[in-house]
């Protein structure tokens, strides 16, 4: 299935007709698929080249090395976290993967929550600044997204700025490794929605991902090499009272042939800060669509996602 394609460059060119278009033109996939392709998105090839680079070495490490970086009290929201930890909601078997999670630096004095400092990797120099450097333009490709999402839903342009600025967002890099046994299940991650607002995936070194359609059927999602594909979380759906979908998802094994090989994806979580609301939007309710969720705010639901799938006890 290829799923919808956007040029954020229509958005970004001044141009208010290409920028309207782009507005509606992404709103209407986000109602009616809940993923789109997006190209022109901001974040350099070089750039991404190299953070799939110092990734594949980092979990190429000595298990025992990787395991060093590991910190149990920090939920997974830092730093390494191994082989099979998480789980999908709802689901008991173990993801199977391992992942490393690099977060938020707070700039201009931010007090108003504190960020574990990230975990620095001491085996490959440019790794954390690889990451740094990643985090921030997808913060900024992410932040462009939102404001075309905001004139979709009749905000002001610039209504999530504040909360994506300083906000808790995740860069996640994950390796699913080769397959040496039968596997238990066909799944390598057991379908899922995502927590954030919304999620900006940079390629993948291998096909797998496939998303549920409203027919109740599951598709494999292509997009192109130059494109990244961003999808709704369930923060963007609670806030908009169902309006924009957040897309069911998972990952799945590779044909038998290719169990041999890994399988690395790198997900940018975009979450806000955790004082904002998630209280459905009073445009978004109407006797067709009354409200479906009690209030919340972005900490308090994430601190409750994160006990569901076991990441915090």
């Amino acid at each position: 299935m290829s799923i919808p394609s956007v040029d954020l460059a229509l958005f970004l060119s001044g141009d208010p007709v290409k920028k309207q278009a782009f507005v509606q033109d992404l709103g209407k996939a986000y109602e009616e698929v809940g993923f789109v392709a997006v190209k022109n998105h901001g974040v350099p090839d070089s750039l991404i080249a190299d953070l799939y680079k110092y990734v594949q070495e980092f979990f190429s490490l000595p298990l025992d090395m990787k395991k060093q970086y590991e910190i149990p009290e920090l939920a997974g929201q830092r730093g390494y976290t191994s082989f099979g930890k998480e789980h999908a909601k709802g689901s008991e078997a173990p993801d199977l993967k391992e992942f490393f999670q690099y977060g938020q630096v707070p700039r201009d004095n931010f007090k108003e929550e504190e960020y574990p400092a990230n975990v620095q990797v001491q085996q490959i120099a440019p790794f954390n600044k690889t990451f740094d450097d990643a985090y921030r333009a997808f913060e900024k490709s992410g932040t462009a997204l939102l404001q075309a999402i905001a004139l979709y839903l009749g905000l002001d342009e610039h209504y999530f700025d504040e909360y994506v600025h300083n906000g808790n967002s995740i860069l996640r890099a994950i390796h699913y490794p080769p397959i040496t046994q039968e596997p238990a299940s066909a799944i390598r991650a057991e379908q899922h929605e995502d927590i954030n607002l919304i999620t900006l995936l940079v390629g993948a070194s291998a096909d797998g991902l496939e998303i549920l359609t409203k027919q109740d059927e599951w598709v494999p999602v292509t997009s192109l090499p130059e494109q990244i594909v961003v999808n709704v979380g369930d923060m963007l759906q609670r806030f908009t009272n169902n309006r924009l979908r957040s897309t069911t998802h998972r990952v799945v094994n590779p044909k038998r042939e290719l169990w041999h090989t890994s399988r690395f994806s790198i997900p940018f979580f975009l979450h806000p800060r955790s004082s904002m609301s998630l209280a459905c939007l009073p445009s978004c309710i109407t006797d067709e669509n009354p409200i479906a969720y009690d209030d919340i705010t972005a900490g308090e639901y994430l601190d409750e996602r994160l006990r569901e799938i076991g990441l915090k006890k």
